[in-house]
């Protein structure tokens, strides 16, 4: 799976759990810059993300999260592994 095809997952996880496509989500990408993205609407985005790719993230990898292109780098390696 290529990274554009993670994107496309990962923004429809988003728009499931926010319920707008109000936002642009690149690799710099960052809470900050959605609206709605808070910290319980980040646990649901988190939940919703691992449920689309089967998956479940090392509560170290979440902690090492910065933005959307470490979420993405995190889901290559996950989807990887598997």
């Amino acid at each position: 799976m290529n990274k554009e095809e993670i994107l496309s997952k990962v923004e429809h996880a988003f728009v499931t759990i926010l319920e707008h496509d109000n936002f642009k989500l690149e690799d710099e990408t960052t809470a900050n810059d959605v609206d709605g993205w808070e910290s319980v609407t980040h646990m649901m985005i988190i939940t919703e993300i691992e449920k689309s790719f089967g998956i479940k993230f090392k509560l170290m990898d979440l902690m090492n999260m910065n933005n959307i292109g470490d979420l993405i780098q995190t889901i290559q390696s996950e989807i990887q592994v598997a």
